[in-house]
């Protein structure tokens, strides 16, 4: 934690010395507070950003209980010894590369078109995922973990770029800021309630509690232009 704090002082510091201001930047304005209820009068800003919605109920949950997932199926297997912390770790960062690879596939493919496909494809991880855990092959279970930890994330960049291109120009700032708080305000959600359910029961199958959020993620990108 120190070092990442001292990383981000570090890049604090070399864009106040080395990058300056935009030939477009304006300006502060003063806050508006109905442009809170302005952004969502636009169709495809609301379906951009309830494709967001849904996709950060998944995305925290997930990442939370990752190692919570990769521990379960090690005590259900006794024989088995692999590392949780790594396996954890690599289930997230290869996301990394899936945002990547997202990246130049929505160029030729369309934004919407590789988002929509990562998000039905975490949408499906849900729904298997209490099956996958009864699984007796290991390399069957990590691949799947794998598989999940890239199309998890695949979508999270493209969102934002539909959030970003359908906000209005004048208040762009204030409608990102918007969505992202309101996104980060449902993953705490979703994260207490995976948690509770987790004390509730020992079933494989409160994971697929995280299935509602690519489900109605879906929908409203199917209602966007």
């Amino acid at each position: 934690m120190i070092v990442t704090s001292l990383l981000a002082v570090l890049g604090g510091v070399l864009i106040l010395l080395f990058v300056p201001d935009g030939p477009y930047r304006q300006a502060g304005r003063n806050l508006k507070f109905s442009a809170f209820f302005r952004v969502f009068h636009n169709r495809n800003f609301r379906a951009a950003a309830f494709g967001y919605f849904g996709h950060m109920w998944e995305l925290y949950a997930f990442w939370a209980f990752v190692p919570i997932l990769l521990q379960t199926y090690k005590s259900s297997h006794p024989e088995i010894t692999f590392n949780v912390s790594l396996l954890s770790f690599l289930v997230i960062a290869i996301g990394g590369l899936s945002c990547v690879l997202g990246g130049y596939l929505s160029q030729g493919l369309g934004t919407k078109r590789i988002a929509f496909l990562a998000l039905l494809l975490s949408c499906i991880c849900c729904l298997v995922s209490p099956w996958m855990l009864g699984t007796e092959s290991e390399i069957l279970f990590i691949g799947f973990l794998l598989l999940w930890g890239m199309v998890v994330i695949a979508d999270s960049p493209l969102l934002s770029t539909l959030v970003a291109q359908s906000a209005p120009a004048e208040i762009k700032g204030t409608a990102l800021t918007i969505v992202n708080s309101i996104g980060f305000a449902i993953t705490i959600v979703s994260i207490q309630l995976l948690n509770t359910l987790s004390v509730w029961t020992s079933s494989n199958f409160i994971y697929t509690v995280l299935v509602i959020g690519p489900v109605l993620g879906l929908i409203a990108l199917r209602k966007k232009r």
